[in-house]
């Protein structure tokens, strides 16, 4: 008989110390996150056997039970409606967590809180960049008996204001969620993102194709529009509510309100233009080279690298970094090569559960398998990677995993695969091939999770 959700949060809270070594909860997507007073006292064995759990990790001064969507929701009111225990929001516990762990992945949950809240309208995007790639793809409007020719052109400037508009606000979206993250005022982001962008100034892609020429100030400082970049705008952001922060502390209450905002816009807007949008969109340009230049690899060995080792950097806390490289490529191209390599990564995982969960013999590994398997198909790999891949098998169907992602990997990159989006893999992810690449792109996430599920279900010797 399945336990009540009452019962599973009776046993979370007493296998991790019970409520007087709980200091805040919280939950996301997947993990109830549980902020603990002191981590020895956490019995992780007697946690990961409670009925639905499907992992548990220690990871940013917080303890993370993995229940997957949907569960994670009802347990947490289940651990609510107990009582007793210091409820949190997750940006509470994040400020938190922001002191654990090394630099780099303070950096990459930093580029994470900023980019995760704005990557929704990325995705949607994509989707209508896939959509609008399908309605005017000449062979499929040659089977219907029409032309893109024939295609009503009010119709097509439709599905442009669909596709373009996030991606020529990108500053704003950028900078309203830095000054969130950084405890600035968000409105004020919007505006001062929209100012980097403002139609007063040169465009940027007129002025990269030659149509336009910057504005010079000074005899030396090149001023244009920033439209698609992330840097100048991320900068802005963070520095402006910074600025906001310090100012609200100094200037009286009864001038705050006119002179706050004046200040933070005439000195960040100043900064923006002539100093940090110079700086930042050169350094910006740079790493988007560096990325190309990866990408471009030949004999698909970008592939090879990236599908092979993605889940590995999952497992370390700093995948988000992939998130601001897939927004700038998608910025400056209109299509992402990085989508598919990640898809790889990810069925390479989904292939090497999906073994576990049929060759085993215990019933609750293979209730445990099946499901993460379902998750890992629709992108979410948390499930099969701290329940099952990582700590199954001596760790062995996370490393098959592994290379079944660089093996899918491998032929997405000699199919020169580019997705019209981003933020969604494996099924979801065919959603960004409708651009004529779909049958090519199932050849690759099938090879992934095929190899992977036939090198797992070969060579893992599964405990009894």
């Amino acid at each position: 008989m399945a336990k009540s959700y009452e019962e599973i949060a009776k046993e979370v809270i007493e296998a991790i110390g019970g409520k007087e070594n709980i200091s805040s909860f919280a939950h996301c997507a997947t993990r109830l996150r549980i902020m603990v007073v002191d981590k020895d006292k956490i019995d992780k064995d007697k946690v990961d056997n409670i009925e639905k759990v499907k992992g548990t990790m220690f990871n940013s001064g917080q303890f993370q039970v993995i229940f997957g969507t949907g569960t994670v929701n009802k347990v947490y009111e289940a651990v609510q409606g107990l009582g007793g225990v210091s409820e949190s929001s997750v940006s509470d516990m994040k400020k938190e967590a922001a002191k654990q762990g090394n630099v780099i992945q303070r950096i990459s949950r930093t580029f994470g809180d900023i980019f995760v809240p704005i990557i929704p309208v990325l995705v949607a995007t994509g989707l209508f960049m896939g959509l609008r790639g399908l309605l005017t793809n000449e062979n499929l409007l040659k089977l219907m008996g029409t032309t893109p020719e024939s295609i009503n052109p009010n119709f097509l400037m439709y599905t442009q204001v669909l596709t373009d508009t996030a991606f020529i606000i990108l500053p704003a979206l950028v900078a309203w969620s830095a000054f969130k993250v950084f405890g600035g005022s968000p409105v004020l982001g919007i505006v001062l993102g929209s100012m980097l962008i403002s139609g007063s100034l040169p465009n940027a892609y007129q002025v990269a194709s030659g149509d336009a020429h910057p504005i010079m100030f000074f005899k030396f400082i090149p001023v244009v529009g920033y439209q698609g970049t992330v840097l100048p705008a991320l900068f802005v952001g963070m520095i402006g509510a910074k600025l906001e922060q310090r100012l609200r502390k100094v200037i009286p209450d009864a001038l705050d309100l006119l002179l706050t905002p004046f200040i933070v816009f005439l000195v960040m807007s100043t900064l923006g233009l002539f100093v940090i949008g110079p700086v930042f969109h050169s350094l910006e340009n740079y790493i988007l080279i560096g990325t190309e230049w990866i990408l471009k690899l030949p004999l698909g060995i970008a592939g090879i690298i990236i599908g092979g080792l993605q889940q590995l950097i999952v497992v370390t806390g700093v995948h988000h970094i992939f998130n601001f490289l897939e927004i700038q490529l998608l910025a400056k191209d209109g299509f992402n090569p990085f989508n598919p390599l990640l898809s790889a990564a990810v069925a390479g995982q989904f292939g090497a559960v999906l073994a576990v969960g049929i060759k085993t013999k215990d019933a609750k590994l293979k209730a445990l398998a099946l499901p993460s398997a379902l998750s890992a198909a629709l992108g979410i790999t948390e499930p099969a990677i701290y329940g099952v891949n990582l700590i199954k098998g001596k760790g062995k169907p996370f490393l098959m995993g592994l290379i079944g992602g660089a093996t899918g990997g491998f032929l997405a990159s000699i199919f020169g695969l580019k997705a019209s989006g981003m933020a969604v893999t494996v099924v979801p992810g065919m959603l960004l091939f409708l651009n004529g690449q779909m049958p090519l792109y199932l050849i690759s996430i099938i090879a992934a999770s095929g190899v992977s599920f036939a090198l797992t279900y070969t060579m893992v010797k599964l405990e009894k």
